[in-house]
């Protein structure tokens, strides 16, 4: 038998068992004979066809289609009066980050051209351990009640009947729930289909609070904005790609890198005191709205810059487990309810998908020294050697105190309640401002067509109707032009509560 031969790749490696013994045929499997029955004593092809049968993962219920790749986090300018974080201590300062993009309703095969809202995540690793960022391209969400969340997403998904996607059930969904219409406008226009996926902006849209050494907090919101701009497809051109190179995202993502084209990105924020926000017109914690420019302006923090591709892309891109409880001190969640749900919700799917030893796959394990009473468990690479698992003062750990006393503004006080909240005239405010401030000419009549190009298969004349009448709280020259464009009557624009009325939904402290 020839002895165990190097195949051509780029370290020279010897091809061996996963145990790492040679074998010097790859394609072989030992027999009986030329023709007789296979040895169960064969390790290498037992070995083979068992990890083939386990080598995929379970695929995320959302996000699941998506690129990403490697870069640097920079400091750029001071801010060191807004929080205490170690990332932030000085101007200049790197920290090593990965993204990945990703669509929100497809599976990990559809279309990276799809119309649909994008994931922007980006994992910061600082030396006071993971911070991570879990964005959209959008500063507004579809729902602000966090148990409407997989019933939306049903709803974007397949019809449990048919196995297929269901333009009414689509609608029916959004038109009973009109909060929604402020990122149905958005989508709906051409941003809903952006050139890739590193052309394109990302936002926290929840609010977060970053403290300062004194304790003195901000509620911020963050945007990360490409350099040179957000670049969009319209409609036909998206459509076109999803058939003929239905991974253009990825594909053109890594083709930049490579080549040395680096995607960059500024980073701002924005910020509200506490007084402020117990004025401003809108509840902050509500993820339908945003904050005015003119208002609460675009501060520069920092600076991101794509300059890795992956080498392999199941362990750098498909593991990286990213969560919005992942937070360092000096930046802390908001009361944003569905912000709360995150927090809990993405470290479960990790533990689901990955886990309970997902932070230490090597896409996820921080560069800041883990010391915890965390053991065992499947995968459970760094289990931290003789160290107690408990603490101990025999060997005991050290503890660094928390950089600030605890705010006391968010103090909530009431009986436990099932709370849902109100449609109200202050959830048209802001899309009827992007549909008549915003939106240019062409804008506008993308986003008819877009719409009417999707609604016209909705075979309910009900939800048909339903919708129109929310566009048209928005204006009603949206709900006129999609009406026509569809062939369907216009409609009146849905009644809804008065903002006087909406008063108790204003962010107060108690």
């Amino acid at each position: 038998m020839p002895s165990a031969q190097v195949f051509n790749n780029k370290d020279g490696a010897l091809y061996t068992t996963s145990t790492g013994a040679p074998v010097a045929r790859p394609y072989a499997a030992e027999r009986i004979g030329k023709i007789g029955p296979l040895l169960l004593q064969d390790f290498h092809h037992i070995d083979l066809l068992a990890h083939f049968d386990r080598e995929r993962i379970p695929e995320r219920v959302v996000h699941a289609k998506g690129a990403g790749a490697h870069g640097v986090f920079e400091v750029t300018h001071d801010i060191t009066d807004l929080t205490s974080a170690a990332l932030f201590s000085s101007v200049g300062k790197k920290a090593p980050l990965t993204i990945r993009f990703s669509t929100v309703g497809g599976e990990s095969g559809s279309a990276d051209t799809a119309r649909d809202p994008r994931g922007f995540a980006i994992k910061i690793k600082t030396e006071e351990g993971n911070l991570d960022w879990v964005f959209n391209n959008t500063p507004v969400f579809f729902i602000r009640d966090p148990a409407k969340f997989p019933h939306f997403i049903h709803t974007q998904k397949r019809d449990p009947q048919t196995h297929l996607k269901d333009a009414d059930m689509f609608w029916d969904y959004l038109s009973q729930n009109p909060e929604s219409i402020h990122q149905v406008m958005i989508l709906f226009s051409d941003r809903g289909t952006p050139v890739g996926y590193h052309n394109m902006h990302g936002y926290s849209g929840h609010t977060l609070k970053f403290v300062n050494a004194e304790g003195k907090f901000h509620y911020v919101q963050v945007h990360v904005r490409k350099d040179g701009g957000f670049k969009t497809f319209d409609n036909e051109t998206a459509g076109k790609l999803a058939g003929e190179n239905p991974d253009f995202g990825i594909q053109a993502l890594f083709e930049d890198i490579e080549a040395g084209k680096f995607p960059t990105w500024t980073v701002y924020v924005q910020t509200m005191t506490p007084e402020q926000a117990e004025k401003f017109r809108y509840n902050i914690l509500d993820l339908t709205k945003v904050w005015p420019h003119s208002e609460f302006p675009l501060r520069p923090i920092g600076k991101i810059t794509l300059n890795k591709a992956p080498d392999n892309y199941f362990a750098e891109i498909e593991q990286a487990a990213f969560s919005p409880s992942h937070l360092v001190p000096g930046i802390e969640p908001s009361a944003d309810p569905v912000l709360q749900s995150r927090l809990f919700s993405y470290p479960d799917t990790h533990r689901h998908r990955l886990g309970v030893n997902y932070s230490q796959l090597p896409v996820n394990a921080p560069v800041a020294p883990v010391a915890n009473f965390q053991r065992d468990g499947f995968m459970a690479f760094n289990n931290q050697g003789p160290r107690p698992n408990y603490q101990s003062s025999i060997a005991p750990l050290n503890y660094k105190a928390k950089p600030y006393e605890n705010v006391e503004h968010e103090v909530f006080l009431g009986t436990a309640q099932a709370d849902l909240s109100e449609i109200t005239e202050l959830d048209f405010e802001q899309p009827r401002a992007l549909w008549q401030k915003v939106f240019s000419d062409t804008d506008r009549e993308h986003f008819v067509h877009n719409v009417a190009v999707h609604l016209v298969n909705a075979k309910s004349a009900e939800v048909k109707a339903r919708q129109l009448s929310v566009f048209a709280a928005v204006d009603q020259e949206i709900a006129d032009r999609i009406a026509k464009a569809i062939g369907v009557p216009t409609v009146k624009p849905l009644q809804v509560k008065t903002a006087s009325e909406a008063v108790r939904f204003k962010f107060r402290a108690v």
